[in-house]
């Protein structure tokens, strides 16, 4: 079959995101010190974005090479769950942030850390049964009046997914609002301590504040468009509608080591021991908070 160029775009995309995120997940392995909630929650991100972007190399390559309808139905159930993971990854993140502005006095405790293993055992247990259910029989291959934008999947199947999105969008926009509120409440009470605001003090929650609206909006702008699209797009649409919306929110997993990895400055430090092993910190190591933004 001759190559769509879409395709082609996307199995890049996949190739790209699995590359940048397999050097992430490397480092957290490979640094012991690396162990604190944050980094195990950026560390889940990764490898989500990990799968997703082996889903889209596979995808394309058994497209091409080797067709089947079994085979199709286990490409699409898997970046199914593997972009599902790396939303609830997200979000989690987004919650993780909050508690530790929230309760920072109480959130280096064993109840956080059981909390954050516990999101995460949800969020992949979850992302695991939507990926499921195109493989147990939520599929259009026998009815061809049932599919969506997106094949094999379902109408209903699409709707669902989409539906969880937004609801989790809605979720993150509403934390982030929440940690805004904070982070400005505690630099203006900061302010009143010394008894008058400095610029520093403005400098630094407006940067705050805008690395929040940066996330959220890298997020809604990569996601978005493919799930409205899911939602009120036909079957009978030109499937380049499909590949338009859909290629973007790949995208989200190729910004997301970038965001959340690699302008940490330990993931920064590990790095250059991951590939000198001899650089020497002069900056003795510090582990950040989430609320470090």
């Amino acid at each position: 079959a001759a190559l769509n160029p879409w395709d082609v775009m996307l199995c890049v995309s996949g190739t790209a995101i699995a590359c940048e995120n397999a050097l992430v997940v490397a480092i957290i392995c490979y640094s012991p010190a690396l162990r604190t909630p944050m980094f195990v929650l950026v560390g889940s991100l990764a490898t989500a974005d990990l799968l997703a972007g082996l889903g889209l190399i596979l995808n394309f390559v058994f497209q091409y090479v080797i067709r089947s309808e079994t085979i199709s139905l286990l490409t699409v159930g898997f970046l199914v769950a593997s972009f599902a993971a790396s939303v609830s990854s997200l979000l989690a993140i987004t919650v993780d942030r909050y508690l530790s502005l929230y309760n920072a006095l109480t959130y280096y405790s064993e109840r956080t850390v059981l909390c954050i293993h516990t999101m995460l055992a949800g969020a992949w247990g979850v992302s695991l049964c939507l990926g499921l259910l195109p493989v147990l029989g939520w599929n259009c291959l026998h009815d061809r009046t049932a599919c969506s934008v997106v094949r094999p999947l379902t109408k209903s199947n699409v709707t669902l997914l989409s539906a969880s999105f937004f609801l989790i969008f809605l979720i993150m926009l509403h934390l982030y609002i929440e940690i805004c509120k904070i982070v400005c409440r505690h630099a203006h009470q900061i302010a009143l301590q010394q008894h008058f605001l400095t610029a520093s003090h403005y400098v630094t929650t407006k940067k705050g504040v805008s690395t929040l609206a940066i996330i959220l909006g890298t997020f809604g702008a990569s996601w978005l468009p493919f799930a409205i699209y899911c939602v009120v797009g036909d079957p009978e649409y030109p499937s380049v509608y499909t590949y338009a919306t859909l290629l973007p929110a790949t995208y989200n997993s190729m910004i997301n080591p970038i965001i959340y990895a690699y302008r940490n400055q330990e993931i920064q430090r590990s790095m250059w021991v991951l590939f000198c092993g001899c650089f020497q910190a002069k900056v003795p190591f510090r582990s950040r908070s989430p609320s470090d933004v």
